[in-house]
């Protein structure tokens, strides 16, 4: 074993006389490297030997240079723009797991709520500066795509078991359950973001539009351009037109922008009912009900629903709905009565509180009716603010699914609502130019006409027939906006209002109506 032992000794001597012997008769052959160093080049000497052949090659050891790394592209250092987006996503999900209570007691909201919440405060710091009928600029627009796609990205993982085959390889087909996504967030998700990105197309259509533009409030020519619509907007810009209106091209193209943002409307109003009406209703909100319609209601309005032959339209008229206040004490009103209504439906027991002393299909007639009222008045007015019953749903709401498809649902309408209403502005006003410009035209014709019938017996009755017959004096306002003059319908029903949409606030034009509701501690 010792000799085993000074064999080994030996031989690694002799090995590492060799070495050196190898080192010393190559040195002058060291090869060299180029460095960079703060952008300079410079050629140093590499103390690595270099091989004369195979044998030495195979027997020294390879020592490898590592490579060049530009600071740039140094691990750990990452640029700016993804370390803020990076850190943005940490603060936005740390809200909603921390249910909105950043001292972290376990006091906060729930996960739906603060997903809610979370939707509708982006689209209020995004939305809410669009005060003009202009394409969003870059930075917000790419904003908002970032940071919706962050907050609906939780819906692809809500998930649901369904029957699927699976075939083996020797052909035996086997029936498994696999996974997919919910079917209300498969078939609505798609379908809002196409309505999203249809509303941004809309606003990008107005670029390079010069025949209107928006002035200035406190200027000189913002308070000539000031009128009855704008001056009930106070806080946003007057728009203006040329004095004869605008163009036949660009006059159609606002109309045909405003049908287009009409039916995006429509639909997220659409998608927003169907998922309020599937959401439970509270305990809570049952509690604080009265026990029957007629005390919910009112004398007067109960009278007039359950009466024999009934009118919707002409029951609306006969209300006083002149302010936003009123129309959403009536919407809370008809709600309550009809949850009152349904509840007493599946009531069996006389006895109980809830019994319903009325027929069951009288019963039904009336819930009918109402539930039309609450159609018309969601179509009448689209930006009225949450009614009660939808504020409490909302709030106690625990479908995470539920709570994401509502809130996306009702932003793009109030979205809609704000894209229309800013139309209709530039309608308005291009209605007041060219009606200003046809009076100027009637009084020049009517000066000549007048000077006519000086020279000519008997012309004056053939001119006022002419003038009576001839569209171009009798166009008004009602004519030029579309819409129908019922003056001339009986007196029996009332005069409708006109076919802009009335004049409501929106969730985008007030902040406040963009916040869902919190829960209460």
């Amino acid at each position: 074993m010792v000799a085993a032992l000074e064999r080994g000794l030996s031989a690694s001597k002799s090995f590492n006389f060799k070495r050196m012997f190898d080192s010393s008769s190559t040195k002058h052959q060291q090869p060299q490297t180029i460095v960079v160093e703060n952008g300079d080049s410079h050629l140093v000497e590499s103390n690595t030997p270099k091989s004369q052949n195979s044998d030495s090659l195979s027997e020294s050891p390879v020592e490898s240079i590592p490579p060049m790394i530009s600071p740039l592209n140094r691990p750990g250092k990452r640029p700016d723009r993804q370390q803020a987006d990076t850190e943005m996503l940490k603060d936005r999900f740390a809200k909603l797991l921390l249910g909105e209570d950043m001292s972290g007691g376990g006091k906060g909201v729930s996960s739906a709520l603060a997903l809610s919440n979370a939707i509708t405060n982006l689209a209020a710091s995004i939305f809410g500066e669009q005060t003009k009928l202009q394409p969003m600029p870059q930075d917000r627009q790419a904003r908002w795509k970032k940071e919706i796609d962050w907050l609906l990205s939780v819906t692809d993982h809500i998930v649901e078991f369904v029957p699927s085959q699976q075939t083996s390889k020797d052909g035996v087909c086997t029936e498994i359950m696999v996974t997919r996504q919910r079917g209300d967030l498969l078939m609505n998700i798609p379908a809002l973001r196409k309505l999203d990105a249809m509303l941004i197309d809309t606003l990008d259509n107005f670029k390079g539009h010069n025949e209107f533009y928006y002035v200035s409030r406190d200027s000189e020519e913002g308070k000539q351009a000031s009128n009855a619509r704008s001056n009930d907007k106070w806080w946003l810009p007057p728009v203006k037109v040329p004095p004869g209106g605008l163009s036949e091209p660009a006059r159609r193209m606002l109309y045909f922008q405003k049908d287009s943002v009409t039916q995006v409307q429509k639909a997220a109003m659409a998608i927003n009912a169907q998922v309020l009406s599937e959401m439970a209703i509270p305990e809570s909100y049952i509690e604080s009900l009265p026990k029957n319609g007629r005390a919910s209601l009112g004398d007067s309005i109960y009278k007039s629903i359950t009466e024999e032959w009934f009118d919707p339209e002409q029951f609306l008229s006969m209300l006083d709905m002149s302010t936003e206040h009123k129309v959403l004490d009536l919407k809370n009103k008809i709600e309550a009565s009809v949850v009152i209504w349904k509840r007493k439906l599946h009531v069996k027991d006389s006895k109980s509180s809830w019994g319903s002393a009325v027929s069951l299909e009288k019963r039904e007639l009336f819930e009918e009716r109402a539930e039309t009222i609450l159609v018309l008045l969601k179509q009448k007015f689209p930006g009225l603010p949450q009614s009660s019953l939808d504020i409490s749903k909302i709030q106690f709401n625990k479908d995470v699914g539920q709570a994401v498809l509502e809130s996306y649902s009702r932003i793009l309408e109030s979205l809609a609502y704000t894209v229309m209403s800013r139309i209709e502005d530039v309608i308005y006003t291009d209605s007041l130019a060219r009606k200003e410009t046809l009076l100027a035209e009637e009084t020049s014709d009517g000066g000549r006409t007048s000077e006519t019938d000086s020279e000519s017996a008997g012309s004056s009755n053939s001119g006022e027939e002419t003038e009576k017959l001839d569209p171009r004096y009798s166009k008004t306002l009602l004519d030029f906006m579309g819409w129908s003059d019922n003056s001339s319908k009986s007196s029996d029903k009332p005069t409708k209002s006109p076919g802009l949409t009335p004049k409501k606030f929106s969730y985008l034009e007030n902040l406040n109506g963009f916040r869902s509701p919190k829960a209460r501690h």
